[in-house]
């Protein structure tokens, strides 16, 4: 069984997002996408100052099985990303809630409410 934090909001596209406490959103992917992919060898992130919306494409991660795209799980502009993940991709799989993959700054914080909590992201993955 996947690990899905209680504290973190998850997309149904597997990422999850996590409300810092200077207002910023960090995001990443999931244990059960992780799982999914298997070995991860490639992450490609988002621009710093690119503005996203909820749902919008905003990189890609490549594993040895495939590639999948990561979406926004809400909207706002990127604020940082994980410069780490260039040289070891491979950290999503060891440790995919600490492996973030970039911040951005909400336009509208309320929108974390939208996504799904834990129990709920864990059914869905479920079924």
């Amino acid at each position: 069984m996947s690990n899905t934090p209680a504290e973190l909001r998850y997309a149904a596209s597997h990422e999850w997002a996590r409300l810092e406490e200077d207002g910023s959103v960090t995001v990443g992917i999931t244990d059960h996408a992780q799982e999914a992919l298997g070995d991860v060898v490639y992450v490609e992130l988002p621009e710093v100052g690119k503005a996203l919306a909820a749902g919008e494409q905003a990189g890609v991660v490549e594993s040895v099985k495939a590639a999948s795209d990561i979406y926004a799980p809400v909207a706002g502009t990127v604020i940082a990303v994980n410069e780490a993940l260039a040289d070891a991709p491979e950290a999503v799989n060891a440790a995919p809630y600490e492996a973030w993959f970039y911040r951005l700054q909400p336009a509208n914080a309320a929108e974390l409410a939208q996504l799904l909590d834990a129990a709920a992201y864990q059914a869905s993955c479920d079924a």
